[in-house]
């Protein structure tokens, strides 16, 4: 069988309940992990079923050896019988869980949730479980990678968001997908009757991210080298510093010269090469192209470190305790003036 599948690979092999005898789900990013597990508790069990044939363990509380003993167990009045453990990494010595996988029951579906983390590849149960079954690492996404996730999770869901909005909604929120599809899923209660576009005034209003004032705007006004509106952005994230900590600013402004600087070395540079070079979407290659007629690549190079250099003194590195509000207005003069 394939192995070391995508996730929509596996949830497609799922919903045809097409299973495997083990599936070790692992990596930093949970929220592929859930939806996974949910898939085959789904798909495997009718809830006519769930009283017998379910079992739900957490690793803190259970030993590799109680797994295996659970896992021998036959199903009651069903094809499956389904173990989950979750926070499997809790698990003392789960790489002994070997001697099962390696004689596994064929109508038990174990499913391992190692988040956090994952299992050193040369040990013997990697191999065993990727001859047999399925193991899936999830990845935390980029930075630059959320809005365009936001937006197919919106097309999922049957309508969609509007480029600023989701760029706001990942500023705010980063990389937490659990918390992002959260905040949409409340975004889509409160829409109103007959709307199913997510704007920028329904997330300003719901979520409480100001439309004018987050980390999107401010990096068109520095793309656009507008002055005023630069500094006055920089000043309302000095007066909100829990909403708008200058860390998140220095990460959006070095991610955004850091392509930029690629995009100086790009055989072509019209909106389709970038957006092909980058593999970002194509309202955000327009930006890069905006940004190539504003900075040469040798001022890009000189902002990059600037970025790292008051990266540095946020992190009080000598920094004399200046207040990151001050930090952040003197780093846009300096991209803006020299």
């Amino acid at each position: 069988m394939a192995r070391k599948l995508t996730y929509e690979n596996i949830i497609e092999q799922i919903s045809r309940k097409d299973f495997a005898p083990v599936y070790l789900l692992m990596g930093e990013e949970s929220y592929f992990i859930d939806l996974i597990t949910d898939a085959i508790l789904k798909n495997a069990l009718d809830d006519s079923e769930r009283d017998f044939n379910e079992i739900i363990r957490y690793g803190s509380d259970i030993t590799y050896d109680a797994i295996i003993n659970e896992a021998k167990f036959y199903p009651t009045f069903s094809q499956y019988r389904v173990v989950v453990i979750k926070e499997a990494q809790d698990v003392k010595k789960i790489e002994e869980l070997v001697s099962y996988v390696t004689h596994f029951v064929p109508s038990t579906i174990l499913v391992l949730n190692y988040k956090n983390g994952t299992i050193d590849g040369r040990k013997k149960i990697i191999a065993e479980i990727d001859r047999v079954g399925v193991i899936f690492e999830s990845k935390k996404l980029y930075d630059n990678q959320i809005p365009a996730w936001i937006s197919e999770y919106t097309l999922k869901k049957g309508g969609r968001i509007e480029p600023k909005a989701s760029i706001m909604l990942a500023d705010f929120i980063g990389q937490d997908l659990n918390r992002i599809v959260g905040e949409i899923d409340k975004l889509w209660i409160t829409m109103p009757a007959g709307q199913n576009i997510i704007t920028p005034d329904l997330v300003e209003r719901n979520i409480g991210v100001s439309k004018e004032f987050n980390n999107f705007e401010f990096l068109n006004a520095i793309i656009a080298k507008d002055v005023t509106r630069s500094n006055r952005i920089a000043n309302y994230f000095d007066k909100n510093p829990k909403s708008n900590p200058i860390i998140l600013s220095l990460i959006v402004l070095n991610n955004y010269f850091s392509n930029l600087m690629l995009c100086h070395y790009l055989p072509r540079k019209d909106e389709t090469s970038v957006m092909q070079g980058l593999r970002i979407p194509i309202f955000q290659a327009k930006n890069y192209t905006f940004g190539l007629r504003n900075y040469s690549a040798l001022k890009t190079m000189e902002i990059i470190s600037l970025i790292r250099k008051y990266d540095a003194k946020a992190k009080g590195v000598g920094s004399n305790n200046i207040p990151d509000g001050e930090l952040l207005r003197e780093l846009v003069f300096k991209i803006l003036h020299n």
